[in-house]
């Protein structure tokens, strides 16, 4: 069959037209929405706390300190909360500095509570520090106190003033308990938690199981976790209903803040895929809808530049051209605290791009006869 200028010229331009659609879509569904969603954190009204939607942080406003001596010293943490959902993932709390990026950090993990000296994984619980797991204590939505204390001896956690569990393995000193503290999802990754916090208090001591439950019956009574005159590193009441500031009343001078727009304190950008890995069936879905999804840019892109007479390699300008496209997203989704930036998608996605020019190498020639019988309906 003789294809005329013309037709060629049609052609070119559905090609070019489809071409453009599928890039729209591909930058539509890796850098929505855009920019930062609003912080969905609002005061309870009747009483202390503040409430968390899905996107919602609280941030201390500098880093948390201790003097070197109660640095290896004892700690305790306690914070009153009630989730949304029984049935979650994502980072209550977190304690991170620059240098060692997350010190200590406390997860909803299904119905299970998860502490974590170090960072966490939670496809990967075997790696570094083991974590402590806490089972079903999120199984009813209610309001709960958990207390973690931690020395020499190990860690125990309370619930509602009840021991839960022990763990002899992992000690922890104040020094986790500093840096800076991120209440409502990492401070490395969107990862974050719905639900309620009404209270928190941090102490460069050990509690003793009697002090633990003199705090339960303090809050269910008075409201409050502690005695005012207890002596306390930070405490976090959660009292003031208005405003941005959640004002410390324990002596320690770091305020927390509420900020404008949610935001990942210390996101990470591009990181690298050994660290991205984990063995389960969600990560491998990711990768194959990674690659699926670029298929069509390098099927229609290399047909697009095969009809360019001043494009002499279609097939490898195309790949880089998808290459320089999921370098530009994750890029740019380092900005975005609801993405995640990572080179595990750029290797995927160029992957998916090659993918679509060996197809459209092997199958071109029927997308040039589609062309043609649009053409033919058209006229």
């Amino acid at each position: 069959m003789t294809i005329d200028s013309s037709d060629k010229t049609t052609e070119r331009k559905l090609l070019g037209l489809v071409s453009i659609l599928i890039l729209i879509g591909i930058l539509v569904a890796g850098l929505w929405p855009f920019h930062a969603p609003s912080n969905q954190v609002t005061w309870l009204n009747s009483i202390n706390g503040v409430r968390l939607g899905p996107h919602g942080t609280v941030l201390a406003a500098r880093s948390l300190t201790n003097s070197g001596s109660l640095e290896r010293g004892p700690c305790s943490l306690e914070i009153c909360l009630k989730p949304n959902r029984a049935e979650d993932s994502g980072t209550i709390l977190a304690f991170f500095t620059r240098e060692h990026t997350i010190r200590f950090s406390l997860h909803h993990s299904s119905a299970n509570l998860a502490l974590q000296k170090g960072p966490y994984n939670q496809h990967i619980p075997a790696t570094g520090e083991r974590p402590v797991y806490v089972n079903d204590v999120f199984r009813k939505i209610q309001p709960l106190l958990i207390t973690i204390t931690s020395g020499e001896q190990g860690t125990t956690i309370y619930i509602d003033g009840k021991l839960a569990r022990t763990a002899s393995w992992l000690r922890m000193s104040a020094a986790d308990f500093s840096g800076r503290l991120v209440l409502g999802t990492s401070p490395v990754v969107d990862d974050n938690w719905s639900g309620e916090l009404r209270g928190l208090a941090i102490y460069n001591q050990q509690l003793t199981a009697i002090q633990v439950f003199h705090h339960f019956e303090t809050w269910t009574t008075k409201g409050r976790l502690i005695d005012l005159d207890e002596r306390v590193m930070a405490l976090y009441p959660f009292d003031e209903h208005v405003g941005r500031t959640v004002h410390d009343r324990g002596g320690s001078g770091i305020d927390l803040y509420i900020p404008e727009q949610y935001v990942i304190a210390h996101e990470k950008v591009l990181e690298p895929p050994w660290k991205e890995f984990y063995p389960q069936w969600g990560y491998w879905k990711n990768v194959l809808i990674n690659i699926g999804g670029f298929i069509p840019l390098g099927f229609f892109f290399c047909a697009y530049l095969s009809t360019a007479p001043t494009i002499t390699r279609p097939a490898l300008a195309t790949i880089i051209l998808g290459a320089a496209l999921s370098i530009t997203i994750e890029a740019l989704q380092g900005y975005l605290p609801t993405r995640n930036s990572g080179m595990t998608d750029i290797i995927t996605n160029t992957i998916g791009t090659g993918f679509g020019v060996m197809l459209y190498r092997w199958k071109g020639f029927l997308l040039l006869e589609t062309l043609q019988r649009i053409r033919a309906a058209a006229l």
